[in-house]
């Protein structure tokens, strides 16, 4: 009989346990609180991915920064404070489209684009390189409007 119950109590607390949120761990620092996925290490690449932004998307032909471009910026900006050891590199996509030549020019303009906000916003400029891939390395394969949204973008990654 005692095996039962206890076996009851262990399906009971099981359940319970599925049924909580997923953890979350408090980062320190000023200002208001902030939550951490646990298995996030701050500073970290998926940290600046999840929780701040590693890309900004360009429209066709272009290399200006929209203002939701710069608002993921900024919050790269502050995040880059935050960690003044992790320096960036910032990579420029393009869609399949267009030549070669015309794509590594332009995929340059939109890190260079990004690298120079930042810069504006006070992260040293020694902390980030540039770097173009032209249409080589596409975040979607497909070969459609959709997937040449997502492929026109700057991604910043930590060196």
């Amino acid at each position: 009989m005692n095996i039962k119950i206890l076996g009851a109590f262990s399906a009971v607390a099981l359940l319970a346990a599925c049924a909580e949120p997923a953890a979350t761990a408090s980062t320190g620092g000023t200002g208001a609180a902030t939550t951490q996925p646990v298995g996030v290490a701050p500073g970290s690449q998926e940290d600046l991915a999840t929780n701040v932004g590693d890309r900004v998307l360009f429209d066709l032909n272009r290399s200006t920064l929209t203002s939701e471009d710069r608002s993921v910026l900024d919050r790269q900006a502050v995040w880059l404070g935050k960690y003044s050891t992790n320096s960036v590199q910032i990579a420029g996509n393009c869609d399949e489209r267009g030549t070669d030549e015309y794509n590594i020019a332009l995929g340059q303009r939109r890190a260079s684009a990004s690298r120079d906000y930042l810069v504006a916003k006070g992260v040293s400029s020694a902390r980030l390189t540039t770097i173009s891939y032209g249409k080589d390395r596409p975040v979607d394969p497909a070969s459609n409007e959709a997937a040449w949204a997502k492929n026109r973008n700057a991604i910043t990654s930590i060196r």
